[in-house]
């Protein structure tokens, strides 16, 4: 990833569309409606735009969506990519830094994951408190640009507690349930063993999945708050079942409404 790169990114999408978005969404695996509460201004392919990677998993459509919702100018990514894809993080992460420079002031980040916390049951919403990166690769790793930002982010408060407190505020108001808990991120693709699921569950993580982290590290490298939410799409816990990519998507469309209520109230309130 170059500056040059990145600006010739941000050169042509503000040539598609005009409008300075206040907020970046990326969606998760079969998360991908809340685009339909989207007043659509503007789409854009990702293989349309320069230095775009373009997401090869099924149920991520791979789309640059820019729009109302609620009222408040968006940009949404509808599939993101993922190392596993073959890519490297300096490629998983370019959208992220892509949007911030089109002028995004706050990301919402949404991701499906598995359920280690015996609290949490399937198609829960969990607001990401904290992380664990268990990924080979950073995409800080390298030569650091200071017009981006730091050589060494703190890391401290990734996930914006404000943000977080809003979040439970709104769903309260609104009757959603909403748990809280710390994220891990592996490479993937295969899922965990029961023995790294039970090893997961002992370093303090509550769900576990293959993406965000390194979209939430680029982030907060450019001083961008940030607000996750994991929907719990099978249980890690006690006698663990196979799972599919069909019962993942099934489990996270059934949490779609509660998922899209929640960042639509909060974009309209902030």
């Amino acid at each position: 990833m170059t500056i040059d790169q990145l600006k010739e990114a941000v050169q042509y999408i503000q040539k598609q569309h005009k409008t300075k978005p206040q907020f970046g969404i990326i969606l998760g695996t079969g998360l991908g409606a809340l685009v339909d509460d989207v007043e659509i201004a503007h789409t854009i392919s990702y293989e349309n735009i320069p230095h775009f990677p373009v997401s090869t998993v099924e149920s991520h459509s791979g789309k640059l969506i820019f729009g109302q919702l609620n009222g408040k100018e968006v940009v949404v990514m509808q599939g993101r990519f993922h190392y596993y894809e073959g890519y490297n993080m300096y490629q998983v992460t370019f959208p992220v830094r892509v949007m911030k420079l089109l002028g995004i002031e706050f990301l919402f980040v949404s991701n499906a994951s598995g359920g280690l916390n015996e609290q949490y049951e399937k198609s829960d919403l969990v607001a990401i408190s904290d992380h664990i990166n268990l990924n080979y690769e950073n995409p800080l790793t390298g030569r650091n640009f200071e017009e981006l930002g730091p050589r060494f982010p703190d890391m401290s408060q990734p996930y914006n507690r404000k943000l977080i407190s809003h979040a439970e505020k709104i769903a309260k108001a609104e009757g959603i349930t909403l748990k809280k808990g710390v994220y891990v991120s592996v490479p993937g693709p295969n899922l965990e063993t029961a023995a790294e699921y039970k090893y997961l569950k002992i370093i303090g993580a509550d769900c576990v999945g293959m993406s965000t982290v390194p979209e939430v590290l680029v982030a907060v490298h450019m001083s961008l708050p940030v607000f996750a939410v994991s929907v719990i799409t099978d249980l890690c816990y006690g006698e663990i079942e196979p799972v599919s990519i069909e019962t993942v998507v099934a489990a996270a469309m059934k949490a779609q409404p509660n998922m899209t209520r929640l960042i639509g109230k909060m974009i309209e309130t902030m």
